[in-house]
């Protein structure tokens, strides 16, 4: 790894992070918005983002961290995309964020609490509403 690091540059592996990852992020970023260049811009915020942090979160999960920062602007904005198409579009901005967590991503619980700000019960609640609404 330091030999390509060095040779292409300190963000390489960041490079690396973004190919790798960059199509299943967007497709989180889409089922919550529900609007493909929605989804797009969203997810350039939280992989830029990523890339101001690469240094401190290389070496921990960058996958998580981007989409902590993914999951959290839509948290901020979610409003905006309330109408938007996709099979999550009846549901809350808050109810689509559970289920991408718990259900596509598979979080824990207590994680999804946790970076949602919300007691672990809370997020049960919103899971199991939204997908009993969802069939």
């Amino acid at each position: 790894m330091r030999a390509v690091e060095q040779r292409l540059g300190p963000y390489a592996e960041f490079e690396a992070f973004v190919a790798g990852a960059a199509g299943r992020l967007l497709h989180v970023a889409t089922l919550l918005t529900g609007e493909p260049e929605a989804a797009r811009r969203l997810l350039a915020g939280a992989l830029a983002r990523t890339y101001a942090n690469w240094q401190r979160v290389r070496a921990d999960d960058p996958y998580d961290f981007t989409r902590q920062e993914l999951c959290g602007a839509f948290a901020r904005t979610g409003w905006r995309h309330h109408r938007g198409s996709g099979p999550l579009a009846r549901l809350s901005p808050l109810e689509r964020l559970v289920v991408v967590l718990r259900i596509y991503e598979g979080v824990a619980e207590e994680v999804t609490a946790a970076q949602l700000g919300l007691p672990a019960e809370r997020v049960r609640v919103l899971c199991n509403r939204a997908v009993a609404a969802l069939r």
